[in-house]
């Protein structure tokens, strides 16, 4: 991604809706008015539109639909996000890459990146749509070396941060259906977390957080068999989105949650948050991984984010793992 572009970008977010002059992008950047002209256009050729005023200069008009690394670089330098991020393409799964990075050594934290994935990851093995259509697949990988136990609220904590930023910043109202899924107001999925990590017997060696939020997508971007069950931001509510302006925010909002899981500053507001954002209290859900399932009304979550069920004869039972499925009341 030319750092230059990324430069060019953020003196029109600094200006906002003032326009920005040839002459001083050529001074404050280094360079002549003719190449300024020529990585105008080139901008231009990658989808961002400018209004040229005489004797006034430039105003960004428009910007891609899709992720662009430039534009993205420069809305997380305004915000001073400081972990490398990388935007690919197109990858099998950014869990999967960043996973690679890692066994390949790269320093971490980092966070990687797709305008698309061929092969996206969920829990359980099952497959996550990633249409091209301006939604987030993102994977935030870390290097802890916290106790494995120290592990279990993590998913939760991560979801709860992105449903208190897309209420705060979109207006939109998620709920975190346990473990890892954020729903609609009408119970339709939005967004879905996938947490991998590699534990040694005293630590979490790697870690890796995905986060695939769907923005932008109409109906018709999603498979006939998920446009009864999916949504996306703008079908929620939301006003049209910038998915750049998304991805940096969202970004910014994951680092500061993962900050303040390691330092334990997340603790004191978890049980506000979790109580604000959950839909499962007082429902009655069946649960099933392995074995046999266990049904029963969801009575909260514990210290560590398991699951508690109150189930035949007022037993209390703690589930750490497994599949939800609201059962009808």
């Amino acid at each position: 991604m030319p750092a230059l572009d990324s430069s060019i970008l953020l003196a029109f977010l600094d200006a906002g809706d003032q326009p920005v002059s040839g002459d001083r992008l050529a001074k404050e950047l280094g360079i002549s008015r003719v190449a300024v002209w020529s990585r105008l256009e080139r901008l231009r050729a990658a989808g961002f539109t400018f209004q040229a005023s005489t004797r006034k200069g430039y105003t960004l008009t428009g910007v891609p639909r899709e992720l662009n690394a430039a534009w993205l670089d420069a809305q997380l330098r305004l915000r001073k996000v400081a972990p490398p991020v990388e935007v690919l393409a197109e990858v099998d799964s950014t869990n999967s890459e960043a996973e690679r990075r890692l066994a390949a050594g790269q320093e971490a934290p980092f966070a990687v990146l797709a305008r698309a994935q061929s092969a996206g990851r969920g829990r359980l093995g099952r497959r996550w749509h990633s249409t091209p259509a301006g939604n987030l697949y993102l994977s935030l990988a870390f290097r802890p070396f916290i106790p494995p136990e120290n592990l279990k609220p993590f998913t939760l904590w991560m979801g709860l941060a992105v449903c208190a930023h897309v209420e705060a910043a979109y207006g939109v109202k998620l709920g975190l259906k346990w473990p890892n899924d954020l729903l609609s107001a009408d119970g339709r999925k939005i967004a879905g977390m996938l947490t991998e990590a590699r534990l040694d017997a005293d630590a979490v060696r790697e870690l890796v957080f995905g986060l695939g939020l769907n923005v932008s997508s109409k109906s018709k971007d999603f498979p006939p068999d998920l446009r009864d069950i999916a949504a996306s931001l703008e079908l929620a509510g939301a006003e049209a989105l910038d998915v750049n302006r998304v991805a940096a925010e969202v970004l910014e909002a994951l680092f500061v949650a993962w900050d303040q899981f390691i330092d334990g500053t997340w603790m004191p507001t978890f049980r506000a948050r979790w109580q604000r954002y959950d839909i499962l209290t007082g429902r009655s859900v069946r649960i099933g991984l392995r074995g046999e399932p266990v049904a029963g009304i969801v009575d909260g979550i514990d210290d560590e984010g398991s699951l508690v069920l109150r189930t035949g004869g007022g037993r209390k039972t703690v589930v750490s793992s497994g599949e939800v499925t609201l059962r009808k009341e």
